[in-house]
């Protein structure tokens, strides 16, 4: 991982002190460094590397919350703290559903924690702070520019994400900082969006109410004990109202079931689909994981109906080395 040191947040972008009604510093203290070591073997490990580095925040006692993606079959994680001390963690839990994904540390922080607040009181054109590991000169002061729906290709959808500008360059795991001081979202990505007939680059955000059902049972069982969703191993797009396939996971269903990149979902289970989320929400529809699931798909001028088994992504992943 990059030294701390080593890069800012451009000046302009910074927040500063005096524009808030909280210790700014002494918030964005709370936010801590990661950096996650995975075996080559992983199921992630081509997806997502096997070294991975972000952000986090301590949310509770050696608790600290953080995006999935980042700690997903970690087999080392490491937690810098802006002091300078390298802490060792606890890969504890990750959330396919919500993305979010939680570091046990196997020593005292001596850290304030992150009070929760609440994510849906937050409003379009509200003053944020994206607070990275490092203090305020790695971090940004943002707005919320939207709260909306977000489908992502590789089986997952939020009812309403929090977007935000200016983006946050190093966005994983950040903590979205409220003017009440309190945590409302973690960084999960960065998109870029049309605005006025240019680009702009905004962060997208996981709403902190979505881990207040589920915190306990990350905390005692590493995962929601609820069953899981139906899996397919299919990366998908949206183009021109229709469910584009751009890849298909080696050890999923769908490459069992000869699916290609660039088929086209016409229907789940004969309903029509045009849209990434409507494809989701149908497939989800249809049971818990194991469920046979009918796609109608357009390969190459040929239209033809396949049932795909799906399974629990969780059951392809490593479990977390135990310490």
């Amino acid at each position: 991982m990059p030294d701390l040191t080593e890069w800012k947040v451009p000046f302009a972008f910074q927040p500063r002190a005096g524009d808030y009604r909280f210790d700014l510093e002494r918030v964005l203290s709370s936010v801590v460094g990661l950096h996650s070591i995975i075996p080559p073997d992983a199921f992630s490990a081509d997806t997502l590397g096997t070294e991975r580095a972000g952000n986090g925040v301590l949310i509770d006692e050696g608790l600290v919350l953080t995006i999935g993606y980042l700690i997903t079959e970690a087999e080392a994680v490491w937690l810098h703290i802006g002091d300078g001390r390298v802490v060792e963690g606890h890969a504890l839990g990750f959330d396919s559903v919500t993305g979010f994904g939680l570091v046990q540390s196997l020593r005292r922080l001596d850290l304030d924690f992150l009070p929760l607040g609440a994510s849906a009181a937050c409003d379009i054109g509200d003053r944020v702070v994206m607070g990275g590991a490092g203090g305020r000169t790695r971090s940004v002061a943002s707005q919320i520019v939207a709260k909306q729906e977000f489908a992502g290709y590789w089986e997952y959808m939020l009812d309403q994400a929090i977007f935000t500008h200016p983006a946050h360059p190093n966005w994983g795991g950040t903590g979205l900082i409220s003017e009440r001081g309190e945590l409302i979202g973690i960084g999960s990505l960065q998109l870029e969006r049309e605005r006025e007939g240019k680009a702009e680059h905004v962060n997208m955000v996981v709403p902190i109410d979505l881990l207040k059902p589920i915190l306990e049972d990350l905390r005692k069982f590493g995962r929601v004990n609820r069953p899981a969703r139906p899996w397919l191993g299919m990366y998908s797009t949206e183009i021109d109202n229709r469910v584009v396939v751009v890849g298909v996971s080696a050890k999923g269903p769908a490459a069992r079931a000869d699916i290609k990149t660039g088929d086209v979902i016409l229907a789940v289970n004969g309903e029509k689909v045009t849209s990434q989320a409507g494809f989701y929400r149908k497939l989800w529809s249809l049971g818990t994981a194991g469920v046979d699931v009918p796609l109608t798909v357009y390969h190459e001028g040929v239209t033809f109906d396949v049932v795909l088994t799906s399974t629990d992504r969780a059951k392809l992943l490593k479990a977390p080395r135990l310490h």
